[in-house]
């Protein structure tokens, strides 16, 4: 017994501390999830904004500061959606999570980018997005790049964790494919309906299940709608038969409650990431939510 407690004495001496977990910040709590289903156990994941937030004003606040300066990676949307963040990088001062930086991870390398601006873009044309509509994780098939950005990202700063990440990613591809086919399923009698959007964030969405937006509330992106656009607004879903108007949880109701009222059409108050309404905890919920709001 004494030589048996004395080998583990020396056991315990050698084997040193345990490998300190990666310190992730992500810029959208869709973000957080994925990177934490990537990551498991070697990762310790926060998002810097909340699922009810509008991503394009997201208030930088010191607090957030201090967690970046910390950070190992810093993972984020780009296509200037979480241009918010750069502030924030900058005051922290953390090499790691710098553009460039093995740490930093954009998430949109290697998505198909829609509605790319072409010619003079100016503020005329509202809250553009020079650099296309960067609303890409609302198709979720896209989520497959996103999740392999992140797993390459945390291949990088722990390269004896690669085959853990790899196998995460695996999983996770093998249960989003299950996911996809069964909300591709509840959607196919939905093909070629008409929806209008408050934002015009739902692009990828309909494209992925073969919905026709015809309007958007908003005139331009960021720009509060004139009555004079609510009449054409109108008008557009009568002639057009627009069953639908999706309105993210940070939108005010009142103008589309109204709308939906001259129209006949359902006013549907959606999450667009996890966290945006109760009950949407994750990335997948999401997708449950807005297919079974659609398709009931």
């Amino acid at each position: 017994m004494k030589k048996i407690l004395m080998a583990l004495a020396a056991l315990a001496l050698t084997a040193g501390p345990a490998a300190a977990k990666l310190k992730v910040m992500t810029t959208t709590s869709d973000l957080a999830w994925l990177t934490q289903r990537i990551g498991g156990d070697r990762v310790s994941v926060e998002s810097i904004s909340t699922g009810d937030q509008d991503l394009h004003f997201v208030e930088p606040r010191p607090s957030m500061v201090v967690k970046l300066r910390r950070a190992d990676m810093l993972v984020r949307i780009g296509l200037d959606q979480d241009m918010w963040a750069d502030s924030l990088v900058a005051a922290a001062r953390n090499g790691k999570i710098v553009y460039g930086a093995p740490g930093y991870v954009d998430t949109s390398v290697g998505i198909k980018v829609l509605q790319v601006p072409t010619g003079r873009v100016d503020a005329a044309m509202g809250d553009i997005h020079i650099f296309g509509n960067p609303h890409y994780w609302l198709d979720p098939a896209n989520s497959a790049i996103m999740a392999r950005n992140i797993a390459a990202g945390l291949a990088r700063l722990d390269p004896s964790g690669a085959p853990v990440y790899e196998a995460n990613l695996t999983s996770y591809k093998k249960e989003l494919d299950a996911r996809l086919e069964k909300w591709r399923e509840a959607m196919a009698p939905l093909k070629g309906t008409k929806i209008v959007t408050y934002h015009n964030s739902w692009i990828y969405f309909a494209g992925a299940f073969g919905l026709e937006i015809v309007e958007n509330i908003e005139p331009k992106p960021g720009i509060p709608p004139s009555p004079a656009h609510i009449d054409k607004v109108i008008r557009t879903m009568k002639e057009t038969g627009a069953r639908f108007i999706l309105v993210e949880s940070y939108y005010p109701m009142k103008g589309p409650g109204m709308i939906a009222e001259k129209t006949g059409a359902g006013a549907l108050r959606v999450a667009s990431s996890a966290g945006g309404l109760p009950g949407v905890k994750t990335y997948f919920d999401v997708f449950d939510f807005l297919v079974g709001e659609l398709s009931r």
